[in-house]
């Protein structure tokens, strides 16, 4: 097993995606954020002093999915097609779960960037309600599937 981001020194590199065929790619990535149950009933009732929690995170997680080339040192610049964010209440479980997906047609695939975004929008509900919420965790962002390329489909075993 060899790192595509090493040459053959053991020195950094970009990857050369010059000759890759374009296909269509896709990626879905998702994380959690747990907090107080009185915190999730503040975001659901839209009772949050900064505003709408969930419409300000979803913003910058689209954000993020389109910045990522410039956050991540390896990641290429891509020109994103579509990005659909998702905020699943776990009442449960006191818990936010975020699922993000992105998509393109290009030469490499969009994984940083899903996973950029999920880890945004936690970051920003957690900005977000932080003066009412200091214990919020954030946790389990991960990559649940992936289509395109030459390494085809993946998809998490769960």
């Amino acid at each position: 097993m060899s790192f595509s981001h090493l040459d053959k020194h053991g020195r950094s590199k970009m990857v050369d995606v010059t000759s890759k065929e374009t296909t269509e790619r896709k990626a879905l990535a998702s994380g959690h954020i747990y907090m107080e149950s009185c915190t999730l009933d503040h975001i659901m009732s839209g009772n949050v002093e900064k505003g709408a929690v969930f419409e300000v995170a979803r913003v910058a997680a689209i954000m993020a999915v389109k910045k990522t080339g410039d956050l991540i040192p390896m990641c290429h610049p891509l020109n994103i097609t579509a990005v659909d964010v998702e905020f699943i209440p776990e009442v449960d479980k006191s818990r936010i779960r975020i699922d993000v997906e992105v998509k393109l047609g290009g030469r490499t695939g969009v994984e940083m960037e899903a996973l950029t975004g999920v880890s945004m929008a936690a970051l920003t509900i957690y900005d977000m309600c932080k003066a009412v919420d200091k214990d919020m965790v954030i946790s389990d962002i991960r990559l649940i599937e992936k289509t395109g390329g030459k390494s085809g489909t993946y998809k998490r075993k769960e």
